[in-house]
């Protein structure tokens, strides 16, 4: 990497050591982040190590890295709450966490560095989405964060005499190397793909009429070519033709299929610079395992090869030490075809979850009756509390958020519920989470006032979190800050969480940090019907609803329950109530078998939202567990 003197704009980025007998060893995070900035070659970050006995780090880091070794003690205070890799900036007060999110960082900030990599700007993939998801939702986001990651650095520390049994992640990926491609625009490029295969089936039945060519045969050699065109910076855009009529005429139904030549398919993003050095040292252990069979995962070995061949590539993985096997070394000797890969278990859910529900609710409701179970909402404890809007600063009211006057109007009524309720429980020196926060409407009204407390921000939408941030500096509050992370990469103690409108099973998320950090919560939820059942959530989640309906009986209350629209007939309305009060009985009971008093509440007014839903509740003892 070279040396650049851009220190006025430079960043801390915060990477995690492992503090081993023999030294200090990467995480596969930690080298999955370094290979990016090598690759990158970005000037924009100064490294601190984080490393408990101060032990220095040389093997792996590219050179010309600025870096300094601190221990966790030393970590600033939004960094040490959340889990690493983490990015701070200069002001020390917006953290962004996670390795998909400080990823698409280090992205943006080395095409602001050099607007000239366009190559680096193409990591981001189409609209600029890639790894853009959360893991709840996204399964490239999953396999890049978590599986893939946790699957390999368990399999290199199995004992040398245990069998090379293959991790359930890497199958799956294989298994999605094998599933045809699907781009944006992509018909052009499959009329093409049949032009070719037509010909060569002409070719084959009168070679004398239809000469061969030098052309590659294999059958993604079309799929190649554009990504190569892609790659290639001096690359020419492709003439437009129109084709024969007798191809521009075929069904795109009736279209041959598209083969990965990345992961994700045609092109080279940075889910391919996420999983090389995450599965490089996998490959290498597998290959030197005695009786390992390549021909396992083909196509895995087929995208390692490829992804060598991409400019830059081998020069960012020299400079991490890393040695890629050659081609050769995995094909030396063929062998057997092997049965169709299983799918791992935890994907099944997804699959499960997305049959299709028919039938309406009032079944499972007189079934849930006839057990006992029916919607109750506790009474509000002060429904007239409002806050003194015409003599708050502009910049605390939403409609400085960007929204029209009416929506802003009910905001501001959403926003007195939720202050109303935090307050009852707030005390000087709590820490307030505003969880999935937005814009900040709920956070910078707590922060103005609630003076005494400290609050932070959570959001994972980079422009929401910046409008936040610049809201909060035209105010002058210091007593908040923002993390850009996904829920589960913040980890730090606080003692009351809230989320105003948190989509699906994110309400579901951050009761689950409160109950973890025995923190009082108040929640509103939304957007019920989004719920199922994920790698981490399954539902119901209390055991009196597990025992009373089936999982499918459940899916159909969350359906109903977004059925609350001022739109729609006062009949369906009212289901769609019960139904919503039906699901946040199930939430509460769930936190309830985890030692707290939880009541389910209505806004006030209620035509504030048609998700007008507020869970609030408190720990019986107030201690971590």
């Amino acid at each position: 990497m070279k040396h650049r003197d851009l220190k006025g704009s430079e960043e801390h980025l915060y990477l995690e050591v492992s503090d081993e007998k023999e030294g200090t060893l990467l995480p596969l995070h930690t080298s999955i982040t370094l290979f990016l900035l090598s690759y990158c070659d970005s000037p924009c970050f100064r490294v601190f190590f984080v490393s408990d006995r101060g032990l220095p780090v040389g093997r792996g880091v590219p050179g010309g890295l600025a870096t300094a070794v601190i221990s966790r003690q030393e970590l600033p205070g939004l960094v040490r709450s959340c889990r690493l890799p983490a990015v701070l900036d200069e002001g020390g007060r917006y953290c962004r966490a996670g390795l998909a999110v400080v990823l698409r960082h280090i992205v943006r900030r080395s095409c602001e560095a050099d607007p000239a990599r366009a190559d680096v700007a193409a990591l981001l993939g189409f609209k600029k989405t890639c790894l853009k998801a959360c893991a709840e939702v996204s399964q490239w986001t999953r396999l890049c964060e978590l599986s893939v990651p946790s699957a390999v650095e368990a399999f290199l520390r199995r004992p040398e005499d245990r069998p090379s049994e293959i991790p359930a992640a890497v199958l799956h990926l294989e298994r999605k190397l094998g599933e045809p491609v699907k781009v944006h625009n992509d018909d052009k490029i499959r009329r093409q793909k049949l032009q070719q295969q037509q010909k060569k089936q002409k070719q084959q039945t009168d070679p004398r009429e239809f000469p061969t060519t030098d052309a590659p045969d294999s059958s993604d050699a079309l799929e190649l070519g554009a990504a190569l065109a892609r790659l290639s910076v001096q690359g020419e855009p492709t003439p437009a033709t129109r084709g024969p009529s007798d191809i521009r005429r075929v069904k795109t139904t009736e279209l041959p299929p598209l083969e990965h030549v990345f992961t994700e398919g045609l092109y080279f993003t940075l889910t391919d610079l996420v999983l090389l050095p995450c599965l490089h040292p996998f490959l290498v252990s597998l290959h030197r395992s005695p009786g390992s069979n390549p021909a396992r995962l083909p196509l895995l070995w087929r995208w390692y090869r490829r992804v060598q061949e991409v400019p830059g590539v081998l020069r960012a993985a020299e400079s991490c030490g890393m040695c890629f096997l050659l081609p050769q070394d995995e094909t030396s000797s063929p062998a057997p075809e092997t049965p169709e890969l299983a799918l791992p278990p935890e994907e099944d859910v997804e699959k499960t979850a997305a049959a299709p529900f028919i039938g309406g609710p009032r079944p499972t409701m007189t079934k849930l009756r006839e057990c006992g179970i029916e919607a109750v909402f506790s009474a509000h404890p002060c429904p007239t509390r409002t806050l003194d809007w015409d003599g708050l600063p502009a910049a605390v009211k939403p409609t400085e958020g960007r929204m029209s006057d009416v929506r802003a109007a009910r905001k501001q009524q959403q926003l007195n519920n939720l202050v109303a309720m935090v307050s009852e429980q707030a005390q000087p020196g709590d820490t307030v989470v505003d969880f999935c926060s937005g814009g900040g409407h709920v956070g910078i009204v707590l922060a103005h006032t609630l003076p005494q407390c400290q609050v932070v921000l959570i959001e994972n939408k980079e422009e929401s979190l910046v409008r936040a941030k610049d809201r909060c500096a035209e105010l002058g509050l210091h007593n908040i800050g923002f993390i850009q992370a996904n829920l589960d990469y913040f980890t730090g103690p606080f003692q009351i969480g809230v989320a105003l409108h948190a989509c699906g099973v994110a309400t579901d998320m951050v009761m689950e940090l409160c109950v973890r950090a025995r923190a009082a919560f108040v929640v509103s939820p939304c957007c019920y019907g989004f719920i199922q059942n994920t790698f981490r959530f399954s539902f119901p989640r209390s055991k009196r609803f597990v025992d009373a309906v089936s999982y499918k009986e459940h899916m159909l209350l969350c359906r109903f329950a977004d059925q609350t629209a001022g739109q729609l007939p006062p009949d369906r309305r009212l289901i769609g109530k019960q139904c919503m009060g039906l699901v946040d009985l199930d939430r509460s009971w769930a936190a309830e078998s985890h030692g707290y008093s939880v009541r389910v509440m209505s806004m006030e007014p209620q035509s504030c939202s048609p998700k007008n839903n507020m869970l609030v509740g408190v720990p019986v003892v107030r201690t971590p567990i």
